[in-house]
């Protein structure tokens, strides 16, 4: 780096980590908005009718419709600027929760829900786009990692939310509070984190490669001043760097994307690897179904609601751990050790759902040695893939990418994730009516080609300047990230 700018990669200010941690707002609405059903799935299901592909549906509609927002979100940030799709997305929350909170059948659910995912696609990219492109370089991981540790938090909040509202109104299909059974609830206080991420798209600065990359760098300089308390020459500097890798002409494209074969280009494909195997792991299982599957194998509803929320706060600590440790040990090392982890995991909760028996009213229940087994086989999953595979897949996807298609790369990754997703969570409950244990040991198989394409194909990226991406990462059989 050019030491007429020492500070790009140096010190972390106060109001960047506020800002950083506001941006983050949307990815709380992304997790409590996707897990707030995993307490009314039931109820949805009995309410409405639904087999076990018509609930798969009802699911795998919200992360379909985040596949399409996130198709779509990095080109208009492209066009509009962070902040105001930020704003789009904040709307879209705010109308869908209140939407499917008062559908009136299946199919009414299914297009609010459908909307819902729409605005967490945008905050999938949106969140670690733009604080990508705030952070300095050497705070980089820990900052964008406030995005994944949002996203946690809200879907601990999500399950706190539907226990406290389950508990207080005497079941999920309760009708005592103005009419409307409790699952209806569980939607609608939605309302409230959407209104906060609307105020917060209003209050924080414009992202300064945006700003450059619309000729419009004395506003970039101004922002890097405040952000990172630059002086006036080391603003200049950055500026000129960041001028040097976008194009101010137009908007990235889809084809920038493409090789002079008409091919994706390499990095591509690595980003579209890595958020595809982040959601074919399974963790989504863990909490959209884990209410509804720890009922499955004997726990009564309130223990189920109890193990679902303590999977969560797991979840929230380790990603806590990895905030702490993504700057220190880099992306690359957590991300082999999480997948590591992932397998280990896996195979314990695949083998102890394979040793459940059927009781007498047709359910599967675990024995008294086995069921700890999965319980701890579970929340060490969660560890596992929260302190490596939850962050910084996300921190490697808005930093990967060169300056001039980050916005647009990163949209197609996320979409890829997000159709990962559909795929996942669409086959989960015909998989799970044959196999608990049969499709935990495919989500094992997920963790062992996660680790592979780590091995070989992801380069580390702590510490370098997003404008160091330009010629793409270093190549990974460098000794040095072997080490």
């Amino acid at each position: 780096m050019s030491s007429s700018c020492p500070r790009e990669s140096g010190h972390l200010t106060r109001r960047v980590a506020l800002i950083a941690a506001a941006a983050a707002v949307g990815g709380f609405l992304f997790g409590f908005d996707t897990a707030v059903i995993n307490g009314a799935v039931n109820a949805v299901e009995s309410n409405f009718g639904l087999d076990s592909v018509g609930l798969g549906a009802v699911v795998a509609v919200t992360l379909l419709g985040a596949a399409l927002g996130s198709f779509s979100a990095g080109r208009l940030a492209d066009r509009i600027g962070r902040p105001r799709t930020m704003a789009a997305a904040g709307a879209v929350f705010l109308v869908a929760a209140i939407g499917s909170g008062l559908s009136h059948n299946v199919w009414d659910l299914g297009i609010w829900r459908l909307l819902t995912g729409y605005g967490v696609g945008f905050a999938t990219v949106i969140g670690p786009l733009y604080i990508s492109e705030i952070a300095p370089a050497t705070v980089r991981g820990r900052l964008a990692s406030l995005q994944q540790l949002a996203i946690v938090v809200g879907i601990f909040a999500a399950l706190v939310s539907d226990s406290s509202v389950a508990f207080a109104l005497g079941g999920a299909d309760a009708q005592v509070f103005l009419g409307l059974p409790a699952w209806r609830w569980m939607f609608l206080v939605g309302v409230v984190p959407a209104l906060v991420y609307l105020a917060v798209a209003f209050t924080v600065p414009e992202s300064p490669r945006f700003l450059v990359a619309h000729g419009r760098v004395p506003e970039a300089r101004d922002v890097l001043r405040k952000l990172q308390d630059l002086t006036d020459e080391e603003a200049t500097a950055l500026t000129d760097r960041m001028a040097a890798t976008v194009r101010a002409d137009r908007p990235a494209r889809f084809r920038d994307l493409l090789d002079r074969r008409r091919v994706l280009l390499p990095v591509v494909w690595v980003g579209i690897g890595l958020a595809a195997l982040q959601a074919l792991v399974g963790v989504d299982v863990i909490f959209y179904y884990s209410t509804s599957m720890w009922q499955s194998v004997g726990f009564d509803e309130s223990a189920a609601f109890a193990l679902s929320v303590l999977s969560s706060l797991v979840n929230v600590a380790a990603t806590v751990v990895a905030m702490l440790l993504i700057d220190r040990v880099g992306r690359r090392r957590l991300l082999l050790a999480g997948s590591a982890g992932m397998v280990v995991s896996l195979v314990a909760v695949a083998v102890g759902f394979s040793t459940a028996t059927v009781a007498a009213d047709g359910e599967p229940a675990l024995s008294a040695v086995w069921g700890p087994v999965a319980l701890v086989g579970a929340n060490v999953f969660v560890v596992a893939f929260a302190v490596s595979w939850g962050p910084a897949v996300w921190v490697l996807l808005g930093e990967m990418f060169p300056n001039r298609i980050r916005g647009v790369a990163l949209s197609v990754c996320a979409g890829a994730n997000w159709l990962a997703g559909v795929l996942l969570n669409f086959s989960f409950p015909a998989l799970r009516s044959l196999s608990l244990a049969g499709s935990y040991a495919v989500y094992t198989f997920m963790a062992m080609l996660s680790w592979l394409l780590v091995y070989f194909f992801v380069t580390e990226t702590k510490g370098r300047s997003l404008e160091d991406m330009q010629e793409g990462p270093t190549p990974v059989t460098s000794p040095k990230l072997r080490a």
